[in-house]
């Protein structure tokens, strides 16, 4: 049978990672949680539920996760975010994986809570993530994005329960994430040596509102359908923006 161990990425998580522990207990055989010194109560919780912490600096997504595969003993990995938590379905799917001795690449559908709503449109549903795999895996990505680097020839087995992801709290929080990957885009577009014209960003930002508020159908998903909305588009107006002020910034002091 083969074994699996759950690894799972924090920074100052106390809100959410009693809950992505608790959903794993009964279907995997160990849990590591590599943390970048969080602040909060994150390791004190990891501790009082007897889970693996291993300290770490943040070097960014891909190499965090890396460096957390590196530590695993068992067949199979289980990568989830601390703000994740598997449904009671999608542990039963993962115990029925054991039982029967397969090993290979899984993927699952996220289901996205977003303050309080759990988001059925917006672009943000389906959302298929590759979550559990071969212990011998890797990451891939720049500064904002990570993915399982993946030949051809893998064949992926969607599972059929859902990943319940508890995004944001609050519209706040979401625009503060939102708006920091904007400028960590950003950067990556002025080192690829991107130009932005005038128009770039207000352009930018009506297509993104549309796209997901109209065409993906976000109006269904209410009020918070129209913030995810509004608040993509805004900050996807900040990220041109950005791009254009660091390239002038760059080029006066040239």
């Amino acid at each position: 049978m083969p074994t699996i161990t759950a690894a799972i990425i924090t920074w100052n998580e106390e809100r959410n990672i009693q809950r992505c522990i608790e959903s794993l207990k009964d279907c995997v055989d160990h849990i590591i949680v590599l943390d970048s010194f969080s602040t909060d109560a994150t390791i004190e919780i990891c501790s009082k539920l007897n889970v693996q912490v291993i300290q770490r600096k943040w070097e960014g997504y891909a190499a965090s996760k890396n460096y957390l595969n590196a530590q695993v003993q068992t067949d199979l990995i289980l990568s989830l975010d601390a703000d994740e938590a598997l449904s009671s379905e999608l542990s039963e799917e993962i115990k029925a994986i054991k039982l029967k001795g397969e090993i290979g690449y899984y993927s699952m559908n996220r289901l996205t809570n977003y303050c309080g709503k759990w988001i059925y449109h917006s672009g943000w549903f389906p959302d298929v993530k590759i979550r559990l795999f071969p212990a011998n895996a890797l990451w891939e990505g720049d500064i904002v994005h990570e993915t399982l680097a993946l030949s051809d020839d893998i064949e992926v087995t969607p599972m059929k329960g859902l990943l319940s992801h508890y995004s944001y709290f609050s519209h706040e929080q979401h625009r503060q994430r939102a708006d920091h990957y904007s400028r960590l885009t950003a950067l990556k577009y002025v080192e690829q040596g991107k130009r932005v014209g005038f128009l770039k960003p207000y352009v930018s930002g009506l297509v993104r509102f549309l796209k997901m508020f109209v065409f993906q159908l976000g109006f269904l998903d209410g009020r918070s359908g129209w913030h995810i909305a509004r608040i993509s588009a805004l900050s996807n107006i900040l990220k041109y923006k950005e791009v254009r002020n660091l390239r002038n910034g760059a080029e006066r002091t040239s």
